[in-house]
């Protein structure tokens, strides 16, 4: 038995008019069984070699792969967008991508995806692409594709609510306002029992609308900390898949344990 594995799709155009929008990576392996999740099944052919009792005894069959976690930044797609405030769930998926070695290359599900590993633990990361306020629609396909837990759905997303680089991480909970939470949760048939990172964006000054707030970029001294604040996502996202929801949560949400961190 063997890992299989595939090479990186071409980006060829995006047309979201289409429930997929560029054909899944395909495999050309006759007479092949695969799991449902192509980059970390494990697939047995009809020619394996023979082995003896006692080497059969030396190494007992690999178990079969987890299904993966699916942790998706929130944001909007294009350029006018970019290092803005309501995209910073974005630009966390990116820090995690380049912390573990993960390409994200693909595009499939209207989103952008990429696929490795935290750890031993099989990972999709996910940026969709079809702006905040349908961001269920994509979420909802892969989730429904790959047959997910929604337990191992992390969502990270800004939050208003939040003092500014301050992370929050909830086992469950609603939608609080978030136009992308609201459709994942509608998407999801009405769930909310998925794990999610909230990231600190602060409340806009004076009477500025909350709109506009969001869509605003970020200052030096603000991109400063935020950096600091990704390290430290980074850090709770391992800890999540690795050690369990329980304790990432205790050393995201303590204010004492993120400093040691830090």
């Amino acid at each position: 038995m063997k890992l299989s594995s595939s090479p990186p799709s071409t980006i060829r155009f995006l047309n979201f008019n289409s429930p997929l929008l560029i054909s899944p990576l395909s495999f050309n392996f006759p007479k092949t069984t695969f799991t449902h999740f192509p980059n970390f099944s494990i697939h047995t052919t009809t020619s394996s070699p023979a082995i003896t009792a006692e080497e059969s005894q030396l190494a007992p069959p690999k178990p079969l792969p987890h299904l993966p976690w699916l942790i998706v930044g929130l944001g909007n797609p294009g350029k006018k967008y970019n290092a803005t405030r309501h995209n910073v769930g974005f630009e966390m998926v990116d820090a995690i991508a380049e912390s573990e070695g993960i390409s994200i290359n693909n595009v499939n599900f209207k989103a952008l995806l990429g696929r490795g590993f935290i750890g031993n633990v099989p990972v999709m990361l996910a940026k969709p692409q079809t702006f905040m306020n349908s961001s269920g629609e994509s979420v909802g396909s892969i989730v429904s594709h790959y047959k997910i837990p929604l337990k191992q759905v992390l969502v990270v997303y800004d939050d208003l609510d939040l003092p500014f680089a301050k992370l929050r991480l909830l086992q469950k909970g609603g939608h609080g306002g978030h136009n992308g939470m609201r459709s994942i949760i509608d998407r999801l048939k009405g769930s909310r029992d998925f794990p999610r990172l909230r990231i600190g964006i602060g409340r806009p000054p004076g009477k500025m609308d909350a709109v506009n707030f969001v869509l605003r970029p970020f200052n030096k001294q603000e991109r400063e900390e935020l950096e600091f604040t990704f390290e430290r996502g980074i850090e709770a996202v391992r800890i999540l898949l690795l050690e369990g929801f329980d304790k990432s949560a205790t050393v995201v949400n303590s204010t004492k344990a993120m400093e040691q961190l830090g």
